[in-house]
């Protein structure tokens, strides 16, 4: 009788803190700042429906790069 459970591998996220890309405070600082500006711009331009995608994609993006843990 053989075991052949292989360890699960960890599904990769779109935003990993510990990817070498978000290794710098700059670079996830910068990827909350972009959608932030692009959905206040979207608000302010009269499109709510773009600005809440955008304001969602920068509370996921604090979320999983500065305060998950």
């Amino acid at each position: 009788m053989t075991d052949d459970h292989k360890p699960e591998k960890s599904k990769p996220r779109f935003l990993d803190r510990d990817h070498v890309f978000f290794s710098k405070a700059w670079v996830r600082a910068l990827t909350v700042a972009v959608p932030v500006l692009m959905a206040v711009m979207d608000f302010t331009m009269g499109s709510p429906g773009w600005g809440m995608v955008f304001a969602g994609s920068a509370v996921w993006a604090l979320w999983e790069l500065f305060l998950r843990r």
